[in-house]
């Protein structure tokens, strides 16, 4: 994105936030200087967006194919009763515009996949994966290894959250496949929203943590844990923390993707 100045009027907007010394006026403008691509415009899209837009991040691409249902309303707090039937990316839009004018939104309607996840990702300076299916987070993940991407990953079910940060900026893991690699059995029967419910603010808590990370990320701070599996229990209100190595046999990121020194 072209790099400009602050306005007087985001100065007044952000004074609160300016006042934070690891952001300053510095870390102000790499905000608006970003762009952040947001997978998934359900529970945890919702909280990234809504925080994301009104920290003053400057272009925000939101990509989900689905329309509101009455049933998302629980946990999804971006939108509101008059968006059912709307599709969620572009209700999305609406309601982050509402927020905060000052940023500029653009809606993908479509599934990301293949060439167009490529290129969404091509343009953005970080994405957050708000994906709520094992074969998106897969996808999203390969393309980002191979974009030298950072990428923010959060899921959520029932009492139950993740947060994972990863930095391929310099072409290396490790990857969400050295966590889970792609062969685990009946990955795709694991429970969704759907199947084993989520409590709304299980998945507001781990959305938050993930725009924080973004946050910190375009700010540069020395806070950005990356490479950890963040676990929160909501039923107990603990956070647990791992670091995460990189598999040698990982098709992604591992041994075989380098030849003296270079990804291939």
């Amino acid at each position: 994105m072209i790099n400009t100045a602050l306005s007087d009027v985001e100065f007044m907007r952000y004074s609160r936030q300016l006042m934070v010394a690891d952001i300053a006026e510095s870390g102000q403008q790499q905000l608006k200087n970003t762009q952040v691509l947001i997978v998934g415009g359900g529970g945890l899209g919702s909280a990234v967006g809504l925080y994301l837009a009104a920290a003053g991040v400057g272009m925000i691409v939101i990509a989900d194919d689905d329309v509101v249902d009455v049933s998302n309303l629980q946990r999804q707090v971006l939108y509101r009763e008059a968006d059912v039937g709307c599709n969620k990316a572009q209700a999305a839009c609406a309601q982050m515009r509402a927020l905060n004018p000052l940023n500029c939104y653009r809606a993908v309607t479509t599934r990301l996949v293949g060439l167009q996840l490529a290129l969404e990702v091509d343009q953005a300076d970080i994405v957050v994966d708000c994906s709520d299916n094992f074969s998106t987070r897969y996808a999203i993940n390969d393309v980002c290894f191979t974009a030298r991407k950072r990428l923010v990953s959060g899921a959520a079910i029932g009492w139950q959250g993740q947060l994972m940060t990863f930095d391929f900026r310099a072409g290396i893991g490790p990857c969400y496949q050295c966590l889970l690699p792609k062969a685990v059995p009946n990955t795709d029967k694991v429970r969704n929203c759907r199947s084993g419910g989520i409590v709304g603010p299980v998945v507001g808590i781990i959305g938050t943590m993930q725009a924080l990370a973004v946050i910190k990320a375009i700010v540069e701070t020395e806070m950005v844990d990356v490479n950890y599996l963040s676990q929160f229990d909501g039923s107990q209100g603990q956070w647990r923390q791992f670091g995460i190595n990189i598999d040698q046999q990982c098709p992604i990121c591992g041994d075989h993707h380098f030849v003296n020194g270079g990804a291939v």
